[in-house]
């Protein structure tokens, strides 16, 4: 079952949320962060497939700030309105929206929440660990190392792609180096590779990183 909230930031920002709820009782909750292409088909697959898990999960739309309802894909217009979009995002805006996902979440379950983001949602489920305490996992994050110096505050399992053109094998370098218990898992791969409507999706990686995203967001929230 899903259906579409209304959150409010810290700052006080009414912002949507796509919710997707397990047939019984939840084991954990967790928030799924966008890319650049808003609560799409793609991230809403994602919410619905870890709700069949057992987990609640929540999207919630970090663009709302910027401009409401937008869902893209990938063809060239939508790639560039998506671009288009990437001066006006603010982390710590995108952080606060998170946080108040994460809140809803604890309080529509009252149980452990997780944080699982693809590219600049793998961003944000960095800064999720780091400053908002919560167990992450981080799809092809390409600012994390913009952040290594900070310290998650638990476990946290980051996936990158080897043919990643957009990151850079030394920038992955810096987050391990600063963060060496930080869990790192490479895959031959490009950017992008998770989502089935890209040309850049990889089958047998994506199943594998959602194989081991599974098993880590189990052992930390259930």
């Amino acid at each position: 079952m899903s259906e579409h909230v209304t959150l409010k930031a810290a700052d006080g920002v009414e912002l949507s949320a796509y919710v997707a709820r397990p047939e019984g009782e939840p084991k954990a909750a967790l928030v799924v962060v966008q890319e650049i292409f808003g609560v799409n088909r793609h991230i809403r697959s994602v919410a619905d497939g870890y709700a069949k898990d057992g987990f609640l999960a929540v999207a919630p739309a970090l663009f709302d700030r910027i401009e409401r309802g937008v869902e893209l894909g990938y063809e060239v217009a939508d790639m560039q309105k998506a671009v288009s979009f990437i001066p006006s995002l603010d982390t710590e805006k995108s952080l606060a929206d998170v946080a108040a996902a994460a809140a809803y979440a604890a309080g529509a379950t009252g149980k452990k929440v997780g944080v699982i983001g693809f590219c600049y949602g793998g961003t944000i489920a960095w800064l999720a660990a780091t400053r908002l305490g919560l167990p992450a996992v981080g799809y092809y994050g390409g600012l994390i190392s913009r952040f290594a110096s900070e310290k998650p505050c638990g476990p946290v399992l980051l996936h990158f792609g080897k043919l990643d053109a957009h990151i850079p094998a030394e920038e992955v370098e810096k987050i391990q180096s600063a963060n060496p218990e930080v869990e790192i898992r490479w895959y031959d791969a490009g950017h992008g590779f998770n989502c089935d409507a890209r040309a850049s999706y990889n089958k047998e990686a994506a199943q594998l990183a959602r194989e081991r995203s599974l098993s880590y967001l189990k052992k930390e929230l259930w």
